[in-house]
């Protein structure tokens, strides 16, 4: 697996970057539209990269940071997302704007990238929603019992962001788990 190619950028053009090494071999690596302003040609670089390998090509795809690379490869998990769908999907903005998006649910943000369709939307909502969405809505700084509750509220089928919103006021002095997501569930309906 090749994860990091570092060079000097020797071309940027239509979302391809060519990187010679200190080795003498180029390699074409293909990045977000978002995320090719980062390198400039004649710059030295270090690319962080995922290789996707087919019967017909090896091809590379570069990532500014970890993250990115993340979210990359989480699309990828989705039924129906490839490398290069995967890669228009990170063009519609940053992690954090990309996360939320899927965090509440938005439909119409993610059928913004050209060839995804409402279904394969709504695939990317349910398939990623846990993985991805929690992240982004601040669960991840609710613990012990509203945490409990929120998973509660997941397990349930509400969204994160429901979840959140309706344990964001509770009182939890001297109450457990269980009277905390009673309270929650009447706020919900």
């Amino acid at each position: 697996m090749i994860s990091i190619i570092q060079g000097k950028v020797l071309s940027n053009f239509g979302g391809k970057l060519v990187v010679l090494t200190a080795g003498g071999v180029g390699y074409e690596i293909m990045v977000s539209a978002n995320s090719v302003k980062n390198w400039l040609v004649g710059a030295e670089a270090q690319i962080l990269t995922y290789l996707a390998v087919r019967e017909s090509s090896l091809d590379l795809y570069g990532f500014v940071s970890e993250s990115e690379k993340e979210l990359f490869e989480k699309f990828l998990l989705v039924s129906g997302i490839g490398p290069k769908t995967a890669l228009h999907l990170l063009s519609l903005g940053s992690v954090q704007e990309i996360s939320s998006a899927i965090g509440r649910e938005d439909l119409s943000y993610l059928t913004n990238v050209s060839g995804i369709g409402k279904k394969t939307a709504e695939r990317i909502l349910v398939e990623l929603k846990n993985k991805v969405g929690a992240g982004a809505t601040g669960i991840e700084d609710m613990e012990g019992a509203l945490g409990d509750v929120v998973e509660g509220l997941a397990a349930l089928g509400y969204s994160f962001v429901e979840a959140r919103d309706a344990v964001k006021n509770l009182d939890v002095k001297g109450k457990t788990s269980e009277q905390l997501l009673k309270e929650a569930l009447q706020r919900i309906k």
